[in-house]
């Protein structure tokens, strides 16, 4: 087995949906059970990359056969296997700086613990802040500082900055999620490690929730018949997430490892819509895939 880390950069707000929700939100987006961290189903990421392979050959040898059922001679498990793609970065509203890329130590631990299964990359160690109003971020060059009161405020939470060895972190993911320099700049810039229980605060308060009515054709009012009000929740623009590809290839494909993650590279030299309300904009992402080790 062959296995590369997969990055997801939303450029839009990702719904990835469970259907009707029992609380206020009447479209919640999946959630870890024992966490309640949001996630995005490595279901979705494979069914979006299938849809634009154009190649029928192929893209039965990389994603198996259409149709379960058949000839079992003639069928074939996938050659490429997504896990679900976890919250890495989330993008928090800042008084400073717009906008900060928010993580925690648990998060983080997770990552790594992720990647040393395809890597053997020595990362930096994971700061720990100590209370609840602490974060740290990168020194001085970070953007998401109130310079005169030596603050960062997330939201409406006012916090202490604390220099810790983050940059390491910064500098390492930056290039593998951004080809771009500024971009990996920014992410320097606005790089903030918080406690785990805020951070827990955070994807509860600070994810994008959109309300929708349903109009009537005819005279374009709110159709209260049906129920015409609903809201729809969302991983903000700019949220972060990351997975673990792996390929095994069966011998009834007759396909490489190797060329079956060259074929997902072509896949994701553009933009992919993922999750739900395409037709609204929603979910417009680019998937990174970064080479890691085979695994006997």
């Amino acid at each position: 087995m062959t296995a590369q880390l997969t990055f997801v950069h939303a450029l839009s707000p990702l719904h990835a949906g469970i259907g009707q929700g029992a609380g206020v939100i009447d479209l919640p987006i999946a959630r870890e059970k024992a966490t309640g961290i949001p996630f995005l189903p490595g279901s979705s990421l494979k069914g979006a990359l299938r849809a634009l392979c154009e190649d029928g050959d192929m893209c039965k040898k990389i994603f198996g056969p259409t149709t379960a059922g058949g000839d079992a001679n003639n069928d074939y498990a996938s050659s490429i296997q997504f896990s679900d793609q976890r919250l890495l970065l989330l993008p928090v509203r800042s008084l400073a700086g717009t906008f900060a890329w928010v993580t925690s130590p648990y998060v983080l631990h997770r990552f790594v613990r992720d990647l040393q299964d395809i890597r053997l990359d020595s990362l930096p160690s994971i700061p720990q802040p100590q209370d609840y109003n602490q974060c740290y971020i990168v020194g001085n060059t970070s953007k998401i500082t109130i310079p005169r009161r030596n603050r960062v405020v997330l939201e409406d939470l006012d916090l202490i900055p604390q220099n810790g060895d983050i940059r390491t972190w910064a500098t390492w993911i930056g290039p593998k999620l951004f080809a771009e320099t500024a971009w990996q700049t920014m992410l320097t810039e606005r790089l903030c490690i918080t406690h785990d229980d805020l951070f827990n605060f955070l994807i509860d308060t600070a994810l994008e929730i959109t309300t929708r009515i349903k109009l009537k054709e005819d005279t374009k009012t709110v159709d209260t018949v049906t129920g015409g009000l609903w809201y729809e929740e969302a991983l903000p623009a700019e949220t972060v997430l990351y997975g673990v590809a792996s390929a095994t290839p069966t011998k009834a494909a007759n396909i490489s490892a190797q060329k079956v993650f060259e074929e997902l590279a072509k896949l994701t030299n553009k933009a992919v819509q993922l999750g739900g309300k395409a037709t609204v904009g929603r979910g417009v992402c680019r998937v990174q895939l970064m080479s890691g080790g085979a695994q006997a």
